[in-house]
């Protein structure tokens, strides 16, 4: 299971990368969540639909991480916890690298622990908790 789950997160990290680059539509990377999923951080707690909805709400935030310099996303670690045998908790550490002007490339590490189900053999995204982006970014002098 941890080899379907790690090629699982690589395939939608290149396909996140080729949707910064333009090259992908981000409706093509809905195939990795479930039919409804929760979303946890600092500002709340939200549920949603796979559906136009979350289809849209991705398209404005690759146009957001586009518009401040979000070169790259790289996965540096995944780490499986077993729930039981068909949910996991995944803890995805990644590295988003930004292009600001007048400085070198800045990188953020972070991480994000997703909730996924395996469905007739696929692992699909249920859920998923994240720490303050808007912080770090503000932090890191990227807005």
């Amino acid at each position: 299971m941890e080899e379907t789950l790690r090629r699982f997160f690589e395939r939608y990290e290149s396909m996140a990368n080729r949707v910064l680059a333009g090259e992908m539509d981000v409706g093509a990377t809905t195939f990795a969540f479930a039919s409804d999923f929760i979303a946890a951080s600092p500002a709340g707690v939200m549920t949603g639909k796979n559906d136009e909805n979350l289809k849209a709400s991705m398209e404005s935030g690759y146009a957001r991480y586009r518009a401040i310099g979000t070169k790259e996303l790289r996965i540096r670690k995944t780490s499986l916890t077993p729930i039981d045998a068909l949910h996991f908790l995944v803890r995805v550490d990644w590295r988003s690298i930004y292009d600001v002007k007048d400085r070198p490339d800045v990188t953020i590490d972070f991480e994000v622990h997703y909730l996924v189900q395996m469905r007739d053999g696929e692992p699909k995204i249920f859920g998923w908790i994240s720490g303050d982006e808007e912080a770090v970014l503000k932090e890191h002098g990227i807005s």
